[in-house]
């Protein structure tokens, strides 16, 4: 049988581009959100100072803006494990007993989406947040007892996409609330840049850019459009990549200059030319378009509005000036949606 043309790396060799991780370790190599990561750095010193656990900090924000590589980069200045989970894992109070138990003092646990907490579980977390005590319930009926469990002095570190979403209670026992907003293009070059470097692709200054660009202000997106670049180099070109090149390989991917899918496109088109730019309701752009209401809510939506694309308003989604003009369309004087931008 012949040998194949290729060899996988051997598996006790270190630093494989498959155990790459692109994460930042420390505040320090972690790129923007300035404010945010100065006001967490300030409570970890102060913290550490002290000898005591941090306070329970809420992160909140879209999706791939770094919430859990600052909730790692905390763990790291604390000198401290983080034992992750998620909230629709935590299913029942002995999940939580499990986690909390085996927490050591200073110890950090990080839970994404803590908003999809069932609400008997927040009722279990609230002691345990405030007095470090857990109590629980064991059996049912006239058996039934309270068992009460000391805990150390743990940190709690949420992250949330939907910080709405998240009860009144839950969210006032958080010492520290620290929303993350997306990145401008000069933030997520030096991301790409690093990024690169830490994969071994040639990506010069240019090609960095327009990866930046195309990335919709979103560090998770750029790293993903990096290696599709670096894969598209690596395969039709000389393996460096250029400006030119990062801009054809994203065509290929029907990411335009603003960062726009087939699906953003599809979005502005539908509301533009099936409603006449607005107002329409979720539902109805989202039968349209042939899309989840959540999915155009939560992942294109955002972006768009951002970007002062479309906007919505009581009666509906609302195509922007800036919409039209990206469809080379000049936008309406007279229409019943003129009254939304007037003047933009």
């Amino acid at each position: 049988m012949p040998e194949p043309d290729f060899q996988l790396p051997d598996e006790d060799t270190p630093d494989t581009p498959f155990d790459v991780s692109l994460r930042p370790p420390l505040f320090e190599e972690f790129t923007g959100q300035e404010k945010t990561v100065e006001r967490l750095q300030l409570l970890v010193e102060a913290a550490k100072q002290r000898g005591e656990a941090l306070q329970h900090i809420l992160l909140s924000g879209p999706p791939g803006l770094g919430k859990t590589t600052l909730a790692y980069i905390i763990g790291n200045a604390m000198g401290t494990e983080v034992k992750t989970t998620s909230g629709p894992v935590i299913e029942k109070a002995g999940d939580l007993a499990g986690l909390l138990t085996n927490i050591e003092r200073g110890g950090v646990l990080f839970i994404d989406e803590i908003h999809r907490l069932q609400p008997a579980i927040e009722e279990y977390l609230y002691p345990a947040m405030e007095d470090f005590k857990l109590d629980i319930v064991i059996d049912q009926g006239p058996s039934a007892r309270s068992v009460r469990l000391n805990l150390a002095r743990f940190t709690l570190i949420g992250a949330t996409t939907r910080a709405g979403m998240i009860s009144a209670p839950l969210r006032s026992r958080f010492g520290m609330t620290c929303r993350l907003d997306y990145y401008d293009a000069a933030h997520l070059h030096k991301i790409v840049e690093r990024s690169a470097g830490l994969l071994g692709a040639e990506v010069e200054s240019e090609g960095a850019l327009e990866i930046a660009r195309r990335s919709r202000g979103t560090p998770r997106i750029a790293n993903n459009l990096l290696r599709w670049v670096r894969d598209y180099a690596q395969v039709r070109e000389n393996g460096v990549v250029t400006g030119p090149i990062a801009a054809r390989a994203l065509s290929m991917l029907e990411i335009d200059e603003d960062g726009f899918d087939e699906m953003d496109k599809r979005i502005i088109e539908g509301l533009i030319t099936l409603f006449n730019g607005g107002p329409v309701g979720l539902n109805s752009l989202a039968v349209a378009i042939g899309e989840e209401a959540g999915t155009l809510e939560e992942v294109h939506e955002p972006y768009l509005i951002m970007q002062g694309y479309m906007k919505r308003s009581s009666q509906g989604r609302v195509a922007m000036p800036r919409a039209y003009r990206k469809l080379g369309l000049e936008p309406p004087k007279n229409s019943p949606q003129a009254e939304f931008f007037e003047g933009k």
